[in-house]
């Protein structure tokens, strides 16, 4: 019996070293910053309250993907040691059902207490198959043709993604998860006679790519679709506009966003419209919730000319704001066409990534923050700048941003002039070094209600670090 259990032994270990290997490949790319800012004035409001501020940040993003084949790998990402050096801690906190009331993370899927330690935002299969591109987990979420309007840089969702080329036409669909509130192990507090209370958004694209002696580029069209039945049935648990309570409403959301982007000559181009429409407020109980509808428009637009070691460009946005005398619909807000995540055109106005969500903006009066996203807005902005060398960039840029629509109890829609000088010298191909300094000549928007407030202008310094690989 002995000897037949060692030739039983010997006959698998033949056949597991005869088998094929199942090779999975790892391949790791990744990003860390290190930087330190300076900011003059914590709030403009002009009363000499102000207080300068200065601290050091890093974070550090990995992305991994495991090949298994030349189409089929699991693609992960995540974020680690996200912090201020020496700061304060983030604290997470809940209501009754398990949704965060106080530490999400405007730039992660994570709370911003798991990215200051470790948070994962990507995890999705990726097939490329013979009858088109599959993706299945969590992706970036609302990205589309330009930066303009892209969410990259935010809380990434679970989604379907299906995407097949037909010569030089890509057609792409997309369910994504935006939020559940189904009863699960971790949604241990239901709302009484709900069965539908989910966020759900639906898109369908179609990208053209073009290559002509006078230009190429590419164009493409998306119509996007969302269903948000958070506030139904009962008291809403999120309103995203109006603070209307009793009988619960539906959300339904549409947009249609056709972009370009050209190079044509030594001019790069590009641009993006979007209009949205829909039901802001679907009510269930029109005598408890009046309806209100959407008609809201953005337009982006942007050209870089490069000229040997000089360039010169600009930007313009409109970006329509609720009208304060129309009660039956939303024009336009942050909630409804802001410009997203991904495009930080200043270093104070309008910048997400680094000012708003390090510094946590500067505020005015009446309860208005410079570093916000940018909506209901009209934005210009004028850029030069050369590289004196290969590995050195010199950009200087001067925006001016006003109100679509101001607040009917606000005197003026200014929200200012911005000027910001900034250099990026390359050290190595993987190494380089950032200094910026930015001035805000404060606009009148931030005096509030009372035009007779005062408010100081105010400037930020920056310097950054940043190792890729």
């Amino acid at each position: 019996m002995k000897r037949f259990w060692l030739v039983l032994l010997s006959l698998g270990l033949v056949m597991a070293f005869s088998a094929s290997a199942f090779a999975v490949d790892v391949k790791v790319s990744g990003e860390y910053y290190a930087a330190g800012v300076y900011l003059d004035k914590s709030t403009v409001m002009g009363n000499d309250t102000a207080n300068s501020s200065a601290f050091y940040f890093q974070r550090l993003r990995v992305g991994t993907d495991f090949v298994v084949s030349p189409c089929l790998k699991l693609v992960t990402r995540f974020d680690a040691m996200e912090r201020i050096w020496g700061g304060a801690r983030s604290e997470t906190t809940y209501d009754s059902h398990g949704n965060i009331l106080n530490g999400k993370d405007s730039q992660s899927a994570g709370t911003r207490e798991e990215n200051e330690n470790i948070a994962f935002d990507l995890l999705y299969i990726d097939y490329t198959s013979p009858i088109g591109l599959f993706r299945v987990g969590y992706q970036p979420d609302n990205v589309w043709g330009t930066v303009f309007g892209d969410r990259g840089k935010g809380p990434t969702a679970g989604q379907i993604t299906y995407a097949v080329p037909i010569g030089p036409v890509i057609i792409s669909a997309q369910y994504a998860k935006e939020g559940d509130n189904s009863l699960s192990a971790v949604n241990y507090s239901t709302y009484p006679g709900v069965t539908d209370r989910d966020f759900d958004s639906y898109r369908v694209g179609v990208t053209y790519n073009f290559n002509t002696a006078q230009a190429k580029g590419e164009v493409g069209t998306l119509f996007h679709y969302d269903r948000d039945a958070k506030n139904r049935d009962g008291l809403p648990i999120d309103n995203p506009l109006y603070p209307y309570y009793g009988a619960g409403y539906l959300s339904n959301v549409y947009k249609v966003i056709p972009y370009f982007k050209a190079k044509v000559g030594p001019v790069d181009i590009q641009g993006e419209f979007e209009y949205t429409f829909g039901d802001a407020i679907k009510a269930e109980a029109p005598a408890s919730n009046p309806d209100m509808d959407i008609d809201a428009w953005s337009v982006f637009l942007d050209a870089t000319a490069n000229f040997g070691q000089f360039y010169v460009g600009g930007s313009f946005v409109y970006l329509t704001g609720d009208d304060p005398n129309s009660n039956d619909t939303v024009e336009g807000g942050s909630l409804i066409n802001p410009a997203g995540l991904d495009w930080n055109p200043c270093l104070m106005m309008f910048n997400t990534e680094t000012f708003g969500y390090w510094v946590g903006g500067v505020s005015g009066h009446d309860n208005t923050v410079i570093g916000e996203e940018m909506s209901n807005v009209i934005f210009g902005q004028l850029r030069v700048g050369v590289r004196p060398t290969p590995q050195l960039d010199i950009n200087l840029a001067i925006a001016y941003a006003t109100a679509d629509e101001k607040p009917a109890y606000f005197d003026n829609g200014d929200y200012g002039t911005e000027v910001d000088l900034t250099g990026t010298y390359k050290i190595t191909n993987n190494l380089s070094y950032m200094l910026g300094a930015g001035y805000l000549f404060t606009g009148d928007y931030y005096k509030g209600s009372n035009g007779n407030n005062e408010v100081d202008n105010d400037f930020i310094v920056l310097n950054k670090l940043t190792l890729s690989f």
